[in-house]
Parts: C-alpha cells; sequence; structure tokens
C-alpha cells in the first residue's frame, strides 16, 4: 500500500515511539539486544505498524548498512514461486555485512503469496537459516500454510487503542500547526478504528484545507457519515415513518458518497445506540448481517437498504 508524505514522515526510528504494541515490542527488542532472532510472522489489520517495526527491527540490528542487508519485497505484487527461487534466494545465499551473523529478507502481505511460493519459502527458510532471517507480514496468518508458521514466532497485532490514537493526533497537530479540539480527536479515531495509516492520510488531506481541523471536515475526508445522521435515520424509521426514513438515507448517501457496504456498516455501529431492548437490537444486527451479504452476493443496494429500513419499521411498532 502507498504511504502518504506524512506516513513517512512520522514513522518511527526506534522501539520507544512504536506505538500500541508495547508487549511484542518488548519481546523483539529482547531478541535484537540478543543479537538473535527466529524467524518471525506478523499478523494484523493494516495500519497498526508491521512495517513500520520490521524497519525498526532492520535499522537497530545492522545501524548504517541496514539497506544493504534487508531485502523487502511486497508479495502482493509478486506472488508466484520465481519470486522465492530467484530473488530471496539470491539474497539469502549471501552473507551480511557487518557484526550481525545474518541478513533480514521483509515479505509483506505474504497472505498473497500463491501455495507453491509457499512451498517453496518453507524450503528456502530452512537452507538458509545460518545466513538470512524471514520476517512475514500478513493481514490473516490463517492464509500461512502451518510449516511456515512453525517455523516462526507467530506475533498478533492488535487495533491502536483510543489513547495512542489521541497521543499520534496531538503529536502531530503540535508538530504541523494544527488546531483540534476533543470533538476532533474523537472524531477521528472513530473514522481511523485504531488504523495509524488512515489516521495520518486523513489528518494530512484535512490540513491540505486549512490549519483548523473541523468534524465535519474528518468526516468529509473519510467519506464518512456524522454517527449522529446515521442515528437519526434509524429513530425516524423506528418511530414508524419509513418515507422519511428512506429520504433521509439517499439524502446522505449522495451526500458523503457512501456505497451500500459503507452504509451499513455505519448501521451495524449505530444499532447499539438505538433506543430499544437488547432483544430487538440483535434482531436488527442479525438483519443487518444477511443485508450485508446480499449486497456483496450482487443485490441491488438500494432495495436491500429499503428493506433494512422496513424491518427496522417493524421491530420499532412491535
Amino acid at each position: 500500500m502507498t504511504s502518504s508524505i506524512w506516513t513517512e514522515k512520522y514513522r518511527p526510528s526506534n522501539f520507544q515511539e512504536i506505538k500500541g504494541q508495547k508487549e511484542i515490542v518488548a519481546k523483539i527488542k529482547a531478541f535484537v539486544e540478543a543479537g538473535s532472532m527466529p524467524h518471525l510472522l506478523f499478523s494484523g489489520p493494516a495500519g497498526v505498524g508491521k512495517t513500520t517495526l520490521s524497519l525498526v527491527i532492520a535499522k537497530q540490528l545492522f545501524g548504517e548498512n541496514w539497506k544493504q542487508n534487508t531485502l523487502e519485497l511486497n508479495a502482493s505484487d509478486e506472488r508466484g514461486i520465481d519470486v522465492v527461487r530467484v530473488k530471496v534466494k539470491d539474497f539469502a545465499r549471501t552473507r551480511s555485512i557487518g557484526d550481525v551473523p545474518f541478513k533480514l529478507i521483509y515479505l509483506d502481505e505474504s497472505d498473497a503469496l500463491t501455495r507453491d511460493a509457499q512451498q517453496a519459502l518453507r524450503r528456502t527458510m530452512e537452507n538458509y537459516t545460518k545466513t538470512c532471517r524471514f520476517i512475514l507480514s500478513c493481514n490473516y496468518s490463517s492464509k500461512i500454510i502451518d510449516p511456515i508458521q512453525s517455523r516462526c514466532a507467530v506475533f498478533r497485532f492488535k487495533p491502536l487503542a483510543e489513547e495512542d490514537i489521541f497521543e499520534m493526533v496531538e503529536k502531530i497537530a503540535e508538530t504541523e500547526g494544527l488546531t483540534i479540539n476533543e470533538e476532533v480527536k474523537k472524531a477521528l479515531f472513530d473514522v481511523c478504528n485504531g488504523d495509524c495509516r488512515r489516521l495520518e492520510n486523513i489528518m494530512q488531506s484535512c490540513a491540505v484545507i486549512g490549519k483548523e481541523i473541523t468534524p465535519e471536515a474528518v468526516y468529509s475526508m473519510a467519506s464518512v457519515a456524522k454517527p449522529k445522521e446515521v442515528n437519526e435515520v434509524l429513530s425516524v424509521a423506528a418511530t414508524g415513518n419509513f418515507l422519511e426514513s428512506r429520504k433521509k438515507l439517499l439524502n446522505l448517501m449522495l451526500d458523503y458518497g457512501l456505497s451500500g457496504l459503507d452504509i451499513i456498516k455505519q448501521i451495524q455501529k449505530e444499532i447499539w445506540n438505538l433506543n430499544f431492548d437488547d432483544r430487538k437490537k440483535v434482531e436488527l444486527v442479525d438483519k443487518c448481517g444477511e443485508t450485508e451479504f446480499r449486497m456483496v452476493e450482487g443485490s441491488d443496494e438500494y432495495i436491500q437498504l429499503e428493506s433494512f429500513l422496513a424491518y427496522v419499521v417493524l421491530v420499532g411498532k412491535s
């Protein structure tokens, strides 16, 4: 995935600067300080620090020679068996420059590697253990074959918590001279879902328009409707006014340029804020899942969303 200017600018260069993954960082730091480490498998959602931590490991291990001793490949671009047989093997069979006895190969999005490429990789990891260490990064560890997982120390990353996101927002705002209040911080956390890269992209986009960032600008740049507006659509439907609710939903989708899948995910979050008993909320969430499935399968978005609003009306009346 391409990074914004700010993503590179605020990328940590040491372990202390990495946010939100304290337990993982502490273990990795111990490996680096010992000058010896196993193959690593980083698993978790996008934008939570997998690539950043890998680059910090390389910089802390090799110092100024980190680029010569590190091979970084994106497996979603080059996912065939030839990549493992040629690029990876050629790099792995040569000795490292400096005191560290091994080189580092970082395979980003390694769950995109084909089955054959993964089978070739398991043999390469075995044969070149003396001269090379692998760091595999993926979103879904279940897509990595078991023989590779058994050769690696597996670390599961989690989305950044609210306090970590707020800390990042404050740091960027102070450095860039931005005016941000608590409401804006909350909006940024809502739209980024613990994804630091998304946070930086949205803040950079908002900063281009003006130094004073507002919640409206955040939701607009993220192409996300305000939670209050989504709640209003559901609340109107719950009172039995189907036509008004449908009109509000259509205007919301047109104003923010939202697809059916975008809006149904926001609706699912807002269901829990409705003035319904828990049983009715659970019924609506179940219907939400069914609506999302139908849209993914190719059903007409507007008909499915109307169907969902009609169900909200029925639940509200009951």
